[in-house]
């Protein structure tokens, strides 16, 4: 049967990208640990969380909050990026594919976010 959100191109996207931020984190200093690593790694999980939770929730404007969340959420992960790379734990290629990952994560539940909020009357 499954749950409808498992059909979201958004959660299934939002899935790899915190498997994906899991890896590139894999090597940051024993140190960071509970720091950055954590940080990082906890906000990329938040991204699918929200959105699922989201989707049960009882109306569009609670879920469309969700993805609020989410996207913050996301926009955590590249801060908490831009930090590893310049304390050196991660490289530029790295950076640059989460990075890149994320632009089209947050352009997708933008996209996918307008169609739960009517857009404000006279704004068509």
């Amino acid at each position: 049967m499954g749950f409808r959100f498992e059909q979201l191109e958004v959660w299934k996207l939002a899935i790899d990208f915190a498997s994906h931020v899991y890896e590139v984190t894999e090597d940051f200093p024993r140190s960071e640990v509970f720091g950055l690593r954590s940080d990082i790694r906890r906000a990329g999980n938040s991204v699918p969380l929200n959105i699922g939770e989201g989707a049960g929730r009882g109306s569009k404007k609670d879920f469309a909050r969700f993805l609020d969340i989410a996207m913050g959420s996301l926009y955590e992960v590249v801060t908490g990026m831009a930090i590893a790379l310049k304390r050196r734990y991660v490289t530029t290629a790295d950076y640059r594919a989460i990075y890149d990952e994320a632009e089209i994560l947050a352009k997708k539940l933008r996209r996918f976010q307008s169609t739960l909020t009517p857009s404000p009357k006279g704004e068509e």
